[in-house]
């Protein structure tokens, strides 16, 4: 039989609820104004400012950025950071997670405290410079991946994850014959997708939205990416009041809307996919310690 809600029940939901609307509306309105604005004409915008519903379309400033071929290129450059980015980073993480995992790992604890260290400190901006300089990675593309390969949250996450599947497969498949190599990809890997989705996620996102190892590291426009050249347009506009082919004046807000809605679909269509795995990743991987 159903319990019938006391009073105190209702006030928690109400609150809850009311919360989650409020969050909501919080989210959802600046989306719907980015939006409206980057379909809205130069005179609406000038006349309404931000408004939430659009008046009239006009899309000048979506046709602006999609000519813009350096807009492309700087979009082909991310992806490409995105996809090579986040398996190489999910790979060497589950390498390093696999040997951390296992008891009889030799100095395994002071591991362990080399990698949350490096949670709450690190080399700082000019070090990192220098060394990268020193080793030819500026103006190279591989200045986007070898330097973070890993993070220390990831690494404990997917560790976590792995000490909690039963040490008896692993027996079972070492009388096989099977090597670590085969029990890991053979075996852990196919055991591991909510965590994998969970860890893949945040390097794809970490490594899409990133543009400040492009702004110290880079100089070469054509190794320019996606989130540096959208900061260039958000800051200074670009090319304000451009004038297109056809005589029409694109405004400087309306061009900016127009570049962060083609810049955040990517990651808005990868992330339904991924959200039934990510919510279990991190309960699961965030058990055990």
């Amino acid at each position: 039989m159903k319990k019938k809600k006391t009073a105190e029940d209702w006030i928690v939901d109400i609150i809850v609820y009311a919360i989650v609307i409020f969050l909501s509306i919080s989210i959802v309105l600046p989306f719907m104004q980015v939006i409206t604005i980057s379909m809205s004409p130069a005179s609406v915008v000038n006349r309404n400012g931000f408004h939430l519903i659009p008046t009239k379309f006009d899309f000048s400033g979506y046709h602006t950025i999609m000519t813009d071929d350096n807009f492309w290129h700087s979009y082909l450059v991310t992806i490409a950071r995105t996809i090579i980015g986040t398996a190489s980073c999910v790979l060497v993480t589950v390498l390093t997670a696999y040997p951390l995992s296992k008891p009889n790992l030799p100095y395994r604890r002071g591991l362990m405290i080399f990698v949350v260290f490096t949670m709450y400190f690190s080399g700082g901006m000019i070090p990192t410079y220098l060394l990268l300089k020193n080793i030819g990675l500026t103006n190279h593309f591989l200045v986007y991946i070898l330097p973070c390969l890993i993070t220390g949250f990831a690494l404990i996450v997917t560790r976590n994850f792995f000490m909690t599947l039963p040490a008896a497969l692993e027996e079972s498949a070492r009388i096989d014959g099977a090597s670590n190599m085969k029990i890991l990809f053979s075996i852990y890997l196919p055991l591991s997708l909510p965590v994998l989705a969970t860890i893949a996620l945040w390097y794809a996102v970490t490594h899409w939205n990133s543009w400040m190892d492009n702004m110290l590291y880079v100089t070469k426009q054509n190794l320019y990416v996606l989130q540096y050249v959208l900061q260039t347009i958000l800051n200074n506009g670009q090319t304000p009041d451009m004038e297109m082919a056809v005589g029409v004046v694109v405004h400087t807000e309306t061009m900016k809307m127009a570049a962060l809605i083609l810049s955040l679909i990517p990651i808005v269509c990868v992330y339904p996919f991924l959200q039934k795995y990510f919510i279990k990743g991190m309960v699961v991987g965030s058990v055990k310690g």
